[in-house]
């Protein structure tokens, strides 16, 4: 039986270390981090990651690539089917700064699925050391996607952020949110881009798409989702997640 304790990953000598693992809906692993890289990839249900620089949603068909070292919580939400690569730091041509959620090409999944099914000390020149050198290269490749929620460094953006997505139906406007922080409109807009790399309005649509993507996944309705992230009916929440998709995802 392979191994499902990530611990006896991280010490492998190979490059990429690949463990597969089921988990029930509703569970969560708990603030961890590795030594390795870590690129985590549900083939079933919907991960969130949290980490101290933000909010992270991997559904199917994504992946989260996780810097060595980096603290973070992964709750599951509806059963969870998982292909976790562990990436020596050396196996990676550039180590990234913070997370990224990444998407899957098919050639990935298979590739992951691929290689969970050899012997954790697969033969370097035969084919498992082919699958990984193709997971590396696919992982190189792949463009980011708009299921991350970069937190803000200042206190005060990070509490405004905190209350939509604790209630991403909040209502309010722009000038009422930067009045209750104690900024001007025209500072609360720049500093926020600075810190998280977005505008507020663009960020304010990730929170609402991560938590309807969440209240999918825990079977809910298409009415009750939209409402619940603050749209008066599922087609208007459709067009706004098209939009958001178009708008924050590079061409492949």
């Amino acid at each position: 039986m392979r191994s499902t304790l990530a611990d006896d990953y991280q010490d492998v000598p190979r490059l990429v270390a690949v463990m597969a693992k089921d988990f029930p809906s509703g569970a969560a692993t708990g603030r961890h981090s590795h030594p390795r890289a870590q690129l985590l990839y549900a083939t079933a249900g919907l991960m969130v990651a949290t980490t101290e620089g933000g909010t992270w949603a991997v559904p199917t068909g994504h992946a989260l690539l996780i810097p060595p070292g980096v603290l973070h919580d992964v709750a599951m939400h509806g059963a969870v089917t998982m292909r976790t690569a562990y990436l020596a730091p050396e196996a990676l041509a550039v180590v990234p700064p913070g997370c990224r959620v990444i998407r899957v090409s098919p050639l990935l999944d298979a590739t992951l699925v691929a290689l969970a099914a050899e012997p954790t000390l697969y033969d370097l020149t035969g084919r498992g050391g082919h699958l990984a050198a193709l997971v590396l290269d696919e992982i190189a490749r792949a463009p980011d996607t708009p299921f991350a929620l970069p937190l803000p460094r200042d206190a005060r953006l990070r509490r405004l952020c905190r209350a939509l997505i604790d209630d991403p139906g909040l209502d309010g406007g722009i000038d009422a949110w930067a009045e209750g922080v104690g900024m001007s409109r025209r500072t609360l807009t720049r500093r926020f881009r600075e810190e998280t790399g977005l505008s507020f309005g663009a960020w304010r649509r990730r929170v609402r798409l991560l938590a309807a993507l969440t209240r999918q996944a825990q079977g809910g309705a298409p009415h009750e989702v939209s409402a619940a992230v603050g749209y008066r009916s599922p087609r208007a929440f459709r067009a706004m997640m098209q939009r958001t998709m178009r708008a924050d995802t590079p061409a492949p």
